[in-house]
């Protein structure tokens, strides 16, 4: 059983979705050739990874919404994880380019592009802004490997217990 089951049950299984998403993006990529008579598995890849993305993010930062749930170092990780994530799913959701000052103007991504890019030498999608783009195959493994570097120790109370527990400091 999962170590996030000991934090939520129901998040525990999404991961378990994203999990099995991954693997399938992965064989549709894999299966890419160049030059194809069929581009049906990259097309399926990209629209799959379009909602993998989503559904990630939203793990995440439920995740990082519990902070004091989790230790630092799961914490650390998660949130660096879940800033990867922000830079692959504000260019492909809001169609807006990242920006961290909230109070500044958003800037459009082009609406008239094709959904990601291909690598061809790495059977790869490019995703998000097109002039950042992410490797779709790292940010899948860096899914995996935070969310797999979880322990039982890493998990200090339940989703629920969290609304119960005295709010940490502003120093803490």
């Amino acid at each position: 059983m999962s170590p996030l089951t000991d934090f939520s049950i129901y998040l525990s299984g999404r991961n378990q979705l994203l999990l099995a998403l991954a693997h399938e993006i992965t064989e549709k990529l894999d299966a890419c050739v160049s030059n194809p008579v069929s581009h049906e598995p990259r097309v399926r890849a990209s629209d799959l990874m379009w909602l993998w993305t989503l559904g990630a993010y939203e793990v995440t930062r439920t995740i990082c919404q519990a902070r004091e749930c989790f230790s630092d170092r799961f914490y650390r990780d998660v949130a660096d994880l879940k800033l990867d994530l922000e830079r692959v799913r504000v260019p492909n959701t809001k169609m807006e380019k990242i920006k961290y000052d909230r109070k500044a103007p958003a800037i459009p991504v082009p609406s008239n592009r094709a959904p990601d890019a291909w690598d061809d030498a790495n059977k790869d999608l490019l995703v998000g802004d097109p002039v950042k783009a992410v490797s779709a195959r790292s940010l899948l493994r860096h899914y995996d490997r935070v969310m797999s570097s979880l322990t039982v120790e890493d998990v200090k109370m339940s989703h629920e217990d969290s609304f119960a527990a005295p709010a940490r400091s502003p120093s803490g």
